[in-house]
């Protein structure tokens, strides 16, 4: 493995490197109350772990990240924690925009952000117009984000065309859906990855994880290095070929050729 770690190690081979990578981000507030500390400072080095592994991701020729930051269900956390994970997103988009900006990183954020405070509503605008044109790597963070309802706010959405006339029954197709998705303009996964040891998707990109591989690891986010994440790719690596990886079949039987 290379010294540089700006460079893709070694051992990982390029053509086989995953384009989208999704996180679900679990195991801050275990961190911190392992340590004593409170569960704040859990979120706090999270949020580290997160921006090290988007450099990582950039770095590696990684195109797209997608963080699971905040979920639907996360509002039944106590108002303390929550409050401060709102001031933490706005600090740190306050904070690090310009820094992501300059290394062309273009951030989007998918979820309900109407029940967002007004001033983190106004950050995140601001945040993905100013980086709207860059292409080193497509940053997407969920927030306030529900799989379920995505879905459901899809269906609401192609049932009032039809029934204004504007789509017959017959042209809902999967296809059409898709254009109505918070990831309309971003591919599908190719790897999720989970820390802390849960192997469930909690409610995270259900339509678009139909053909995802996953990776559960029994670290923590917050001690989810490079060398961690390194690990996540070997093992993608050694599951997923290059042909798989370029001719995807979704569940149908390779066609066998004739002699």
């Amino acid at each position: 493995m290379t010294n540089d770690k700006s460079k893709l190690p070694t051992d990982l081979n390029p053509q086989k490197i995953p384009q989208h990578i999704a996180v679900i981000m679990d195991g801050n507030g275990r961190w911190a109350t392992s340590r004593g500390l409170p569960r704040i400072a859990g979120h706090r080095q999270g949020a580290k772990t997160l921006k090290e592994l988007l450099r990582c991701c950039k770095d590696w020729g990684i195109k797209a990240l997608t963080a699971y930051a905040f979920s639907t269900e996360n509002w039944q956390r106590p108002v303390e924690e929550v409050d401060f994970l709102m001031h933490l997103f706005e600090r740190l988009l306050h904070r690090e925009l310009a820094q992501m900006h300059q290394e062309g990183v273009r951030i989007s954020f998918i979820g309900d952000l109407s029940a967002l405070p007004k001033s983190l509503q106004t950050e995140m605008e601001g945040s993905m117009t100013e980086t709207l044109n860059n292409q080193a790597i497509h940053f997407t963070v969920a927030v306030n984000y529900g799989s379920r309802n995505e879905i459901t706010r899809v269906c609401r959405q192609v049932a009032q065309l039809v029934q204004q006339g504007e789509l017959s029954p017959q042209e809902v197709n999967e296809s059409l859906v898709e254009q109505y998705l918070y990831t309309a303009d971003t591919p599908e996964p190719d790897l999720l990855i989970r820390t802390s040891g849960e192997m469930r998707l909690s409610n995270f990109l259900l339509w678009q994880m139909a053909y995802t591989e996953m990776y559960f690891t029994d670290i923590l986010w917050p001690d989810f290095n490079r060398e961690a994440f390194h690990q996540a790719l070997l093992s993608y690596q050694r599951r997923v070929g290059v042909a798989r990886r370029r001719h995807r079949r979704f569940g149908q039987v390779k066609a066998s050729v004739s002699a």
